[in-house]
């Protein structure tokens, strides 16, 4: 018999909700690969410690050995991840990035038919959003006010530039590389040929921070044309089958998400304007419970649930594991299973449309029939 293709998946199950969901999901993307591929392929699960359960484990929420195995991984999943108090750590979802250097977050954004929107049209949004995922102000360098750190840089400030800052100002700082931004874009770039989208947005702030996030727009601009100038066109010179590069202003963006969705398929973004849009959007077509997520490095795939921990459900069978769910159709699609991640997506369609959902969903559909973390997975399984 043929030796089955393997691939293995470092799985972390978070915290919270954490084991809930991945007690759900972790099935229906098992099933979808058997349904479809028989025994030819499979995924090899290896878990990983990071969070409440490597603290209560280990002394520290993300430990060495983990970080160790991530640095030369190809595939991992995590749930939602807390920070537990005495860590030393900011945040965990931040600390990993940077570690292991995951400087793009990918975040598709589309409606399924039946899920709950504040909007009156959500079947018009169907964006993925390319997040700079390491510079901006989530670099972490901040100082509190009026401490000795705040007060010299305040000095320096002040004494080599003239800037006008208070004395007892909080401060921090906000790099942006070019290498940092180009990178980005260039994998937002690719992407978007690759899936055949007329057009790529770079959103920005440059009207006011005209360095850092107007240098981002520029740098943006630069690669298109230096590296994918047979493929791309501007906004200003539309060229008939090329995908047409533009940008807009981080506000103005937020405008357009509501009223011309249809209009924008890839968005690549800062830090913070990705962090702020790729919510937002999501609230339009029904909030983060359906919202997959992967964050990437130039050799690790790292596939995360976007919403949080939800200590006040966790335990009960309450949350929803749709978005760890769709995190396992993207990594099939990264693998190039293509046929089981559409079984995913189809099943989870199949389940909302009978109205048969977990709480935070059932609460805003008229009719719906309330079932548990649990069974929402059984049900997706059975849809398969």
């Amino acid at each position: 018999m043929p030796t089955p293709m393997e691939k293995t998946v470092y799985w972390i199950e978070g915290d919270g909700i954490g084991p809930e969901v991945w007690q759900a999901a972790r099935p229906v993307i098992e099933t979808a690969i058997a349904k479809t591929y028989g025994t030819e392929r499979r995924l090899v699960w290896q878990e990983l410690l990071a969070g409440n359960k490597a603290y209560e484990a280990e002394g520290t929420p993300l430990p060495e050995a983990t970080l160790r195995t991530l640095q030369g991984a190809e595939l991992a999943m995590k749930g939602p991840l807390g920070t537990p108090v005495g860590g030393g750590i900011r945040s965990l979802n931040v600390a990993l990035r940077q570690t292991l250097d995951l400087y793009a977050c990918i975040r598709p954004i589309r409606h399924f038919t039946g899920v709950p929107s504040p909007v009156k049209h959500p079947e018009r949004v169907n964006m993925t959003i390319f997040r700079e995922n390491t510079e901006d102000v989530y670099a972490g360098i901040e100082y509190d006010a009026k401490t000795p750190e705040a007060k010299k840089l305040v000095a320096f400030l002040r004494e080599e530039f003239g800037a006008k800052i208070s004395d007892d100002a909080a401060v921090g700082v906000k790099p942006m590389t070019e290498f940092g931004s180009k990178r980005l874009v260039r994998r937002a770039l690719r992407f978007a040929l690759a899936q055949g989208l007329p057009g790529l947005t770079l959103v920005h702030k440059g009207n006011i921070m005209k360095f850092t996030e107007g240098g981002f727009r520029r740098w943006g601009y630069e690669l298109a044309a230096a590296e994918f100038a047979e493929t791309t066109c501007t906004e200003e010179a539309p060229q008939a089958g090329k995908l047409v590069v533009n940008d807009r202003i981080a506000d103005a963006m937020f405008q357009e998400a509501l009223l011309n969705p249809e209009r924008y398929h890839v968005l690549a973004t800062p830090n913070l304007n990705g962090d702020y849009l790729s919510d937002a959007i999501a609230a339009q077509v029904g909030g983060l419970g359906l919202a997959p997520g992967v964050n990437m490095s130039d050799s690790l795939a790292f596939y995360e649930a976007t919403h949080g921990t939800a200590p006040a459900i966790a335990g009960k069978d309450m949350a929803n594991p749709g978005s760890l769910i769709l995190c396992g159709a993207m990594l099939l699609e990264h693998l190039g299973w293509n046929e089981a991640a559409t079984r995913i997506t189809r099943a989870v369609e199949g389940a909302i449309a009978a109205g048969t959902v977990t709480q935070d969903l059932a609460r805003q559909m008229a009719g719906a029939i309330t079932v548990g973390c649990k069974e929402f997975g059984e049900l997706v399984t059975a849809a398969l």
